[in-house]
């Protein structure tokens, strides 16, 4: 049997999604594995959900003889890559990090430089639900204390439509709060 079928198989049979496969030169399989997605349930993958599949997938790769040098099961992360649209389905209005395949060319229209590939916004469905968009502001973030003016006019909403065939990769953001405190939103 090939990898990604043996390591389908068992990862799935654990009640676990296959996120990813990764087989470097130096000898490490990494797997990436996730929790099926459920509309209201976020569950997360911990070390006892790794060390099963990584357990299980060590017997099923030696009985078919497979060869690797270092096995390591992991979870997605909070850079978790999105793939297919179950993936885009789940992280509706989350920040995400997408790069095209081709620049855009003419199609930027004057809204942004005709070059550009990468982009960072809120990920959401297009007025006929049938592909995705992402919206973002080129306007630089508020420091902490930092006082803003209410006569101070807020940049443009941009807006990118594409189909998962563009891209080349898209991601969560990782956004990460340290002091554990959302910023307060004034009304």
């Amino acid at each position: 049997m090939a990898l990604q079928q043996i390591v389908q198989e068992t990862v799935t049979g654990l009640g676990y999604d296959l996120v990813e496969i990764d087989r470097t030169a130096g000898g490490l399989l990494r797997i990436t594995i996730d929790f099926p997605w459920q509309p209201g349930s976020e569950l997360f993958i911990n070390v006892e959900d790794c060390e099963k599949v990584n357990r299980q997938l060590q017997f099923a790769l030696e009985v078919d003889g497979i060869t690797y040098n270092r096995l390591e099961v992991s979870s997605p992360g909070i850079d978790r890559p999105l793939r297919n649209d179950q993936d885009f389905d789940r992280f509706v209005g989350e920040l995400v990090d997408i790069t095209l395949k081709a620049p855009m060319g003419e199609n930027a229209a004057g809204m942004v430089n005709p070059t550009r590939k990468k982009f960072r916004g809120t990920l959401e469905r297009d007025a006929k639900g049938q592909s995705w968009q992402i919206v973002w502001s080129d306007e630089p973030p508020v420091k902490p204390g930092q006082k803003i003016s209410k006569k101070r006019i807020p940049a443009p909403l941009n807006v990118l439509g594409f189909t998962l065939d563009e891209l080349r990769e898209a991601r969560l953001a990782p956004v990460v709060d340290f002091k554990g405190r959302k910023p307060k939103i004034e009304a």
